[in-house]
């Protein structure tokens, strides 16, 4: 369940999601109904997902639980193009995808709520881009209903988001471009939720400072997208290449790797990630920039 789940925490202090000593699941989201907590435990000797949840929007989030874990996933046809398939990358994504058959793309229909800290992360390094996220939820989301971790926030609402002073996007490291973009996507929240997956793409890179990369990272998670690829990724192109050939790429040369895999290429992306082949650490690391001090 956890390596399901993983793609929505932002960061090990994430407000919104936190994995305790217990190995508890706790998520916070604002859902159509209103701000809610969900706990998602398993019981592995009965093979069962355990839920409670609290709030306004708890009844929402216990429903929508089998699509955030999966459910909808059409593994069926992946297993089948893999089987199908015999070049030279294919041996690891076989193995892969037999050691991490409980691998699922679930989504969270929340699409401003993946959207915000996918711009965040835009061209920065994560450390950077969590802290920004940590300091806004910490300080403009409400605390999480029921017997949460006390540190836990509810994303706010897009009326929030479009209130935020210029001083607080500075304290929180977040530059004019970033701020901007999320606070115009904030005045069209409501149409990008009502938009099926289908044309969310579209609506998405409608915005200004939302570009391929950012679409993806948010189709991946609020629509399941298993072939949303981030392009333009500062990591992914040289994980997909020395996996697949033991050579860095580029992001042509990750697409060209990955198009045997078309519906499945984010799918085959969060195979390597949980057991692919990275390259040396031998060339420079993006730096971290700390626009607070801008």
């Amino acid at each position: 369940m956890e390596p399901i789940l993983a793609p929505h925490r932002r960061g090990s202090g994430d407000p919104a999601w936190q994995l305790t000593a217990d190995r508890a699941i706790w998520r916070t989201s604002r859902t159509p109904e209103g701000p809610g907590t969900l706990r998602v435990t398993v019981e592995p000797r009965e093979a069962l997902v355990v839920a409670q949840a609290w709030g306004p929007g708890a009844a929402w989030m216990l429903e929508t639980l089998p699509q955030l874990l999966g459910a909808h996933d059409g593994v069926g046809d992946f297993r089948r193009l893999v089987e199908g398939l015999g070049y030279a990358g294919h041996e690891l994504v076989r193995e892969l995808a037999s050691r991490h058959q409980g691998l699922r793309v679930g989504r969270t229909l929340r699409v401003f709520e993946a959207l915000v800290p996918a711009v965040l992360e835009q061209k920065v390094v994560g450390r950077e881009a969590w802290r920004a996220w940590r300091w806004l939820l910490s300080r403009y989301g409400e605390p999480a209903p029921g017997p949460a971790p006390a540190m836990m926030r509810v994303f706010p609402g897009p009326e929030v988001w479009r209130k935020i002073p210029s001083w607080d996007w500075h304290r929180a490291g977040a530059e004019a471009v970033r701020a901007r973009t999320i606070v115009n996507a904030a005045l069209h929240a409501e149409k990008l939720e009502a938009a099926g997956a289908a044309e969310a793409d579209r609506l998405l890179r409608a915005l200004p400072g939302v570009g391929v990369w950012t679409s993806a990272e948010i189709r991946q998670r609020a629509h399941g997208d298993p072939d949303a690829v981030s392009v333009g990724d500062y990591h992914l192109p040289s994980l997909v290449g020395w996996s697949l050939t033991g050579r860095r790429t580029d992001d042509a040369g990750m697409l060209e790797l990955l198009a045997p895999y078309r519906g499945h290429r984010h799918r085959i992306i969060r195979l390597l990630e949980l057991g692919g082949r990275r390259p040396p650490a031998r060339g420079p690391r993006m730096p971290a920039r700390d626009y607070r001090s801008f």
